[in-house]
């Protein structure tokens, strides 16, 4: 039976050419002004980091007003790190490799921006207080170093429909997060009280 698995670059690029054009030209190094204008309204950003030989991959969600994500010049944004589940995956990672790649995301915008790059972890006072929601301050701040900032096209979004609210899935549609935890603890968490605590809990949490 013939091995149709594609390992070696040689053949990935006989099947798929080589990028030219648009694809390779919107590449910069730095964030230019209009790269800037699609951080600066995006609320939403995937974190992904590796950590070290490959292991501990994650991709993260962040999210905050738009404008969360913050310039600070043509090569350097800073994301707050907002309150979570303590896994801190994302910061470990960071810190045995500083890879890093984000997607920002704008609701109802087809365009993607990516940026790679590299990241370090900062407890700096002034800066984690410049970015105190309600009250609250990150614990850190993630400085990312960019080294490749280019927009995505929008072939995925408009291909998912993802922006289309006629596609919003109930919640009806999926398990709870109480009924998920009460099947993985066999019954000895009480997934109904977990589910009515949850509003509760997320607003005492959220920052």
């Amino acid at each position: 039976m013939a091995d149709h698995t594609i390992t070696t670059v040689e053949q990935l690029e006989a099947i798929y050419g080589h990028a030219s054009g648009p694809a390779v030209i919107k590449e910069l190094d730095y964030i230019s002004d209009h790269y800037r204008r699609f951080i600066e309204v995006s609320p939403f950003v995937v974190l992904a980091t590796a950590g070290p030989a490959g292991e501990g991959l994650d991709c993260s969600p962040r999210g905050d007003p738009a404008g969360f994500v913050r310039v600070a010049d043509k090569k350097t944004v800073m994301i707050p790190d907002r309150r979570g589940n303590n896994r801190v995956d994302s910061l470990r990672n960071i810190l045995s490799d500083g890879r890093v790649a984000l997607l920002f995301l704008i609701p109802g915008i087809g365009g993607t921006l990516r940026i790679n790059g590299r990241a370090t972890l900062s407890t700096d006072p002034a800066l984690c207080e410049s970015f105190t929601m309600e009250g609250k301050l990150p614990r850190c701040v993630i400085v990312v170093t960019a080294d490749r900032v280019y927009t995505q096209c929008p072939k995925a979004l408009v291909r998912s429909d993802l922006w289309n609210p006629a596609n919003h899935v109930p919640k009806s549609a999926l398990p709870t997060g109480g009924e998920i935890m009460e099947a993985i603890t066999k019954g000895a968490l009480n997934g109904k009280e977990y589910d009515a605590a949850y509003p509760a809990r997320i607003k005492a949490t959220i920052y």
